[in-house]
């Protein structure tokens, strides 16, 4: 595969000279054709800012952006409208639907834009996503779900080679986030490059790379399956229960690995990947965490413990085998947005339920309680997962 987009040292300056924010700073990577990449990171890190500049609805303050070979720089305002129509399709977490035209309608507002309406064709992609029943119906007549179905068609009725989604399941219930994962899916098998800003960890496991901003930079840069990252995880939490032991601050002693019984060859793999991807060093045959890895394997730790105290103080579970399994989940798909509302929820606990600290994240300084609105949602937010 050859690189499809290219970034290079691309910065996004909003405001005055001399107190401008950098919503993007030096941002450079590369996205393979066919590719399906998640741009992940809390609220403010840059990643919308990211997306509208990659899909050349906003133009970078300085370095350069290609698509495709060319350089949307060198377009001039015409031209860079017409390469958009032609090259990216766009999903968002708003529908953005005209409310007083029909499903088919609003798909063929698409191909009015870019060249001109096929109705035969904006039916084919109401079809693609399982539509086509409802193509008469105005948007007040669909679900959430229904809507962000056809806002997708639309975004594939002019056969885009880039499709940008900007939390897409950001507003729909589990049943319809399954579904909308699965159409991008099935976009991915047909060849289409992906490029999904979500907070959402378990539609950011779905992409082949994960790139975690913060402060518009990238932060990691992640070129691992699901799975693999995944076991890093794990790796890294048996590492933090072992030093725990060691230091005498958690009370029971077993130590386990959550999801897996590693065999020594695969424990030793998994630690030379790790120290190349600079989680962990290995000091005279001993392994240690790196201050990257460290900082990972305490979000691990404080998700995992805090679901275990949500699942028996709030969700009255007492069966600790089913508290322990259903922790195990919630520690890689958390976002660290819910992780903070979840803690705030429950007081800001010091320990779980078996006595193990449970680290302290930057909401336990502000020691804030939730509003009712606010509880409501973390609640939800756990009841999809």
């Amino acid at each position: 595969m050859s690189s499809f987009i290219e970034l290079v040292d691309v910065t996004k300056l909003y405001g005055e000279k001399g107190t401008a924010v950098r919503a993007v700073d030096g941002i450079s990577f590369r996205a393979q054709r066919g590719e399906w990449i998640a741009i992940m990171g809390p609220s403010g890190s840059g990643k919308t800012t990211l997306l509208n500049l990659i899909g050349c609805l906003d133009q970078p303050s300085g370095g350069a952006l290609l698509i495709d070979g060319t350089d949307t720089a060198k377009l001039r305002r015409g031209e860079l409208a017409r390469f958009r129509s032609e090259t990216i399709g766009f999903i968002f977490q708003q529908f953005h639907l005209v409310p007083h035209l029909t499903a088919l309608e609003n798909v063929m507002l698409a191909q009015y834009f870019h060249s001109m309406t096929d109705e035969t064709e904006a039916l084919a992609a109401l079809r693609q996503v399982g539509m086509e029943a409802r193509a008469k119906h105005l948007p007040s007549q669909l679900s959430g779900g229904e809507q962000q179905r056809v806002a997708i068609a639309r975004a594939l009725v002019n056969d885009p080679k880039i499709i940008l989604a900007d939390e897409p399941t950001g507003n729909l219930d589990a049943e319809n986030q399954r579904i909308v994962f699965q159409i991008l899916s099935d976009l991915h098998a047909q060849g289409r490059t992906i490029v999904m800003v979500t907070h959402d960890e378990a539609a950011g496991k779905l992409a082949e790379r994960r790139l975690n901003l913060e402060h518009g930079r990238i932060k990691e840069n992640l070129l691992f399956s699901a799975e693999e990252n995944q076991d890093f995880d794990e790796v890294l939490e048996h590492l933090w229960a072992r030093r725990e032991v060691a230091q005498g601050t958690k009370p029971h002693t077993e130590i386990h690995i959550e999801s897996h019984d590693f065999t020594a060859v695969q424990w030793k793999r998994l630690i030379a990947t790790m120290a190349d991807i600079g989680l962990v060093s290995v000091e005279n045959g001993e392994e240690r965490f790196t201050a990257k890895g460290e900082s990972r394997a305490r979000d691990v730790i404080r998700r995992h413990r805090l679901a275990e105290r949500l699942f028996m103080d709030v969700l009255s579970i007492r069966d600790e085998h089913e508290i322990e399994s259903s922790a195990c989940k919630f520690e890689h798909i958390l976002s660290p947005e819910v992780t903070d509302r979840m803690c705030t929820l429950l007081g800001h606990p010091l320990a779980c339920p078996h006595g193990s600290p449970i680290p302290k994240g930057a909401c336990c300084a502000e020691k804030r309680v939730l509003g009712a609105e606010e509880m409501a949602s973390v609640l939800s937010s756990v009841r999809r997962i």
